[in-house]
């Protein structure tokens, strides 16, 4: 076995066709550390074409009899996926607080949230139900079925390093597909432990699962390797354009999910409480690096209500503690790398040189590891500001204001993002018609991150998917399968 515990900071492999195999020494490798500390957790192999179609080999020669597999067979195979995680859900959260750096109660609720998406898919045999009319003509019945695609690729970013896997993992096994995993290579640690416990399910033959770890040359060759016929992606707004251009060039199924700028409307009315801690959670939970983070805030209302609102908002910001995600007194973790910090900086820096004022600054020496940005909110960004328009995806809150809800629909629909919008209001008609108006997919009323449960899709509109078919829910089944329609005269 290639893998090695994290600690000893040795180079992982990958896994291809039930084995852990070892990559090519003389390939490039890049060092995989704990954002808290700065230790060395791993060396992680930059794979390339050749690594990817060994997985690709296998995977297709993996295909035939796992299509030919019953559902319910299937189903009861991802059931056994869902007992080992669930068993190793503890196990999995603190490996995941050493390799991303989240706090561990933010690391066990993301693998929750993966284990939800596996019971979903365990519903298959249901879910892949397809439809029939009998009777359309003279002796004449169509059916439509649903056929698996072949073999999946699954490009996932370092935010999410057990959720968004098993966003895409257990629907596709499910439907009869096999599935490589190429994981973000600044923390591969957990996707690597899932494949190990993959390894012992009998219940999945080797070969249906498979993960290669590398960079920009792995990505590369997923989107040129024929025996591919379908990738799910996770990432930027740039990259998941360049996936989706890429994967229509040559006639690969595609789902992009790509970037955010998440707003957060503050209605007068809104419970105190209630929008203060839905605030903090969404803008600084996770150091902001989520995909639903609310990083802007429109205060509604006059000028004195706009200030109390604000005021509320950096009181309790202030009394968040930054540091190691791995200490239970650690409200904000570190961001991903020291040159994540960095970039950020800049950003925050380019926002003050821009007229802007840091009501609340939380830039540091970055702490043992380098990595530390605490919360930081800032006031008067305009709708040209990089901190209004694009993501950050860091512990950073712009303000903006309006006067009443509409003027703070158009400032939030301006956006070329549509993932999520909450609004905080104790009014039931300022809520319908916030719902009603904003342009996002996935809305929150009095809740600031509005997460779907895995029972329905993670639905982003705009430029935060490419392609029309999302993770999770019914979409997931839909994309991970070919509709065939059969017309029939006996």
């Amino acid at each position: 076995m290639a893998t090695t515990a994290p600690e000893t900071g040795k180079l992982i492999g990958n896994y291809v066709g039930g084995q852990f195999v070892d990559v090519d020494p003389s390939r490039d490798r890049l060092e995989d550390r704990n954002p808290a500390t700065g230790e060395v957790l791993a060396q992680v192999p930059l794979s390339g074409a050749v690594e990817v179609e060994a997985a690709v080999a296998a995977a297709r020669a993996a295909f035939p009899a796992w299509r030919a597999t019953s559902p319910m067979v299937r189903a009861r195979a991802v059931m056994k996926l869902r007992e080992v995680l669930d068993a190793h859900r503890e196990e999995l959260a603190r490996l995941l607080t050493t390799d991303m750096g989240k706090t561990f109660d933010d690391a066990f609720g993301e693998v929750g949230r993966g284990i939800e998406s596996v019971e979903h898919a365990c519903a298959i045999p249901v879910l892949l139900k397809g439809e029939n009319l009998e009777g359309i003509a003279t002796g004449v019945d169509v059916e439509l079925v649903r056929q698996p695609v072949g073999v999946i690729a699954a490009i996932t970013p370092f935010n999410f390093p057990a959720m968004i896997p098993l966003w895409f993992l257990p629907y596709a096994i499910a439907c009869g597909n096999t599935f490589i995993l190429k994981p973000s290579e600044q923390d591969p640690l957990v996707s690597m432990r899932i494949m190990e416990l993959i390894d012992g399910i009998d219940e999945i033959p080797k070969g249906v699962v498979n993960l290669v770890n590398g960079g920009r040359d792995c990505v590369e060759a997923i989107l040129e390797s024929p025996g591919i016929n379908g990738v799910s992606f996770v990432g930027s707004a740039t990259t998941a354009r360049i996936i989706a251009t890429r994967c229509a060039e040559v006639g690969k199924r595609c789902q992009a999910l790509g970037g955010a700028k998440n707003s957060m409307v503050l209605m007068p009315d809104a419970d105190p409480d209630v929008m203060t801690q839905g605030v903090l959670g969404s803008a600084f939970g996770a150091a902001g690096q989520r995909c639903l983070a609310g990083s802007v805030a429109v205060l509604v209302g006059s000028k004195e209500e706009q200030d109390r609102t604000l005021q509320l908002v950096v009181e309790a910001a202030s009394k968040l503690v930054t540091g190691d995600g791995a200490d239970p007194a650690t409200d904000v973790c570190p961001v991903v790398t020291p040159a994540s910090r960095e970039r950020i900086e800049a950003e925050i820096a380019a926002a003050e040189a821009g007229g802007c004022e840091i009501v609340l600054d939380g830039r540091r020496d970055g702490g043992p590891g380098g990595a530390e940005l605490a919360p930081t909110i800032i006031d008067g960004a305009g709708p040209d500001h990089n901190v209004i328009r694009e993501e950050l995806f860091g512990p950073v809150l712009a303000i903006t204001r309006a006067a009443d809800l509409a003027e703070a629909l158009e400032l939030v629909n301006a956006s070329r993002y549509g993932n999520a919008s909450v609004i905080f209001t104790s009014s039931g008609k300022a809520a319908r018609d916030y719902r009603y108006g904003v342009e996002a997919g996935m809305v929150g009323v009095n809740v600031g991150v509005a997460a779907p449960v895995a029972w329905f899709p993670f639905s982003g509109w705009k430029d935060s998917i490419d392609g029309d078919l999302h993770a999770n829910g019914s979409d997931a089944v839909r994309f991970y399968t070919r509709s065939k329609v059969v017309t029939s005269r006996w």
